[in-house]
Protein backbone atom coordinates (compact mmCIF):
# COMPACT_ATOMS: atom_id res chain seq x y z
CA UNK A 1 0.00 0.00 0.00
CA UNK A 2 2.85 2.39 0.85
CA UNK A 3 4.41 1.59 -2.54
CA UNK A 4 1.16 2.63 -4.23
CA UNK A 5 1.26 5.94 -2.38
CA UNK A 6 4.85 6.54 -3.53
CA UNK A 7 3.90 5.85 -7.14
CA UNK A 8 0.96 8.26 -6.92
CA UNK A 9 3.22 10.86 -5.31
CA UNK A 10 5.75 10.49 -8.15
CA UNK A 11 2.98 10.82 -10.76
CA UNK A 12 1.73 14.00 -9.09
CA UNK A 13 5.27 15.36 -8.92
CA UNK A 14 5.72 14.76 -12.66
CA UNK A 15 2.40 16.45 -13.44
CA UNK A 16 3.31 19.45 -11.29
CA UNK A 17 6.68 19.72 -13.04
CA UNK A 18 4.93 19.62 -16.42
CA UNK A 19 2.59 22.42 -15.31
CA UNK A 20 5.55 24.50 -14.09
CA UNK A 21 7.33 23.96 -17.42
CA UNK A 22 4.28 25.16 -19.37
CA UNK A 23 3.97 28.25 -17.15
CA UNK A 24 7.69 29.07 -17.51
CA UNK A 25 7.38 28.65 -21.29
CA UNK A 26 4.43 31.08 -21.32
CA UNK A 27 6.51 33.54 -19.27
CA UNK A 28 9.39 33.32 -21.76
CA UNK A 29 7.07 33.87 -24.73
CA UNK A 30 5.43 36.83 -22.97
CA UNK A 31 8.60 38.44 -21.66
CA UNK A 32 8.38 42.21 -22.07
CA UNK A 33 4.61 42.09 -22.70
CA UNK A 34 3.04 43.33 -19.47
CA UNK A 35 -0.52 42.74 -20.72
CA UNK A 36 0.20 39.09 -21.52
CA UNK A 37 2.04 38.56 -18.24
CA UNK A 38 -0.85 40.16 -16.36
CA UNK A 39 -3.25 37.77 -18.12
CA UNK A 40 -1.05 34.86 -17.04
CA UNK A 41 -1.02 36.05 -13.43
CA UNK A 42 -4.80 36.47 -13.49
CA UNK A 43 -5.23 32.94 -14.83
CA UNK A 44 -2.96 31.49 -12.14
CA UNK A 45 -4.85 33.41 -9.46
CA UNK A 46 -8.18 32.13 -10.82
CA UNK A 47 -6.93 28.54 -10.82
CA UNK A 48 -5.67 28.98 -7.26
CA UNK A 49 -9.05 30.33 -6.14
CA UNK A 50 -11.01 27.56 -7.89
CA UNK A 51 -8.89 24.80 -6.38
CA UNK A 52 -8.87 26.37 -2.91
CA UNK A 53 -12.60 27.09 -2.77
CA UNK A 54 -13.64 23.86 -4.48
CA UNK A 55 -11.93 20.51 -4.22
CA UNK A 56 -9.42 21.57 -1.56
CA UNK A 57 -12.09 22.65 0.92
CA UNK A 58 -14.03 19.46 0.17
CA UNK A 59 -10.93 17.43 1.01
CA UNK A 60 -10.22 19.07 4.38
CA UNK A 61 -9.72 16.72 7.34
CA UNK A 62 -12.69 15.26 9.15
CA UNK A 63 -10.82 14.11 12.26
CA UNK A 64 -7.93 15.19 14.49
CA UNK A 65 -5.42 12.72 13.10
CA UNK A 66 -5.97 13.93 9.53
CA UNK A 67 -5.87 17.55 10.66
CA UNK A 68 -2.57 16.97 12.47
CA UNK A 69 -1.14 15.31 9.37
CA UNK A 70 -2.21 18.21 7.15
CA UNK A 71 -0.82 20.84 9.55
CA UNK A 72 2.43 18.92 9.84
CA UNK A 73 2.73 18.83 6.05
CA UNK A 74 1.97 22.56 5.76
CA UNK A 75 4.66 23.33 8.32
CA UNK A 76 7.31 21.05 6.86
CA UNK A 77 6.71 21.85 3.19
CA UNK A 78 6.78 25.64 3.29
CA UNK A 79 3.55 26.98 4.65
CA UNK A 80 0.24 27.94 3.18
CA UNK A 81 0.14 28.72 -0.56
CA UNK A 82 -0.52 32.37 -1.22
CA UNK A 83 -0.64 34.43 -4.39
CA UNK A 84 0.41 37.95 -3.52
CA UNK A 85 -0.87 40.85 -5.56
CA UNK A 86 1.41 43.75 -6.34
CA UNK A 87 0.54 46.74 -4.21
CA UNK A 88 -0.67 49.78 -6.10
CA UNK A 89 1.94 51.91 -4.30
CA UNK A 90 4.74 49.59 -5.47
CA UNK A 91 3.35 49.73 -9.00
CA UNK A 92 3.26 53.53 -8.91
CA UNK A 93 6.76 53.70 -7.42
CA UNK A 94 8.03 52.02 -10.60
CA UNK A 95 6.45 54.82 -12.63
CA UNK A 96 8.00 57.49 -10.43
CA UNK A 97 11.48 56.06 -10.92
CA UNK A 98 11.67 57.71 -14.34
CA UNK A 99 14.35 60.37 -14.46
CA UNK A 100 13.27 64.00 -14.33
CA UNK A 101 14.70 64.44 -17.86
CA UNK A 102 12.31 61.81 -19.23
CA UNK A 103 9.36 63.46 -17.48
CA UNK A 104 10.24 66.94 -18.78
CA UNK A 105 10.81 65.56 -22.29
CA UNK A 106 7.34 63.97 -22.26
CA UNK A 107 5.80 67.23 -21.06
CA UNK A 108 7.54 69.18 -23.84
CA UNK A 109 6.37 66.66 -26.45
CA UNK A 110 2.78 66.85 -25.24
CA UNK A 111 2.94 70.68 -25.24
CA UNK A 112 4.12 70.69 -28.86
CA UNK A 113 1.29 68.42 -29.96
CA UNK A 114 -1.25 70.79 -28.40
CA UNK A 115 0.08 73.84 -30.31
Amino acid sequence: MNNNKNIESEKLSCKLQAIATVVYDAVQVSQGDSVALLALLRQLEQLHREIRDGVFQESLPVNRRQLYSLLKDIESEGGWPYIERIRLQAFLANLLQETPEENSHEILESDRSCS
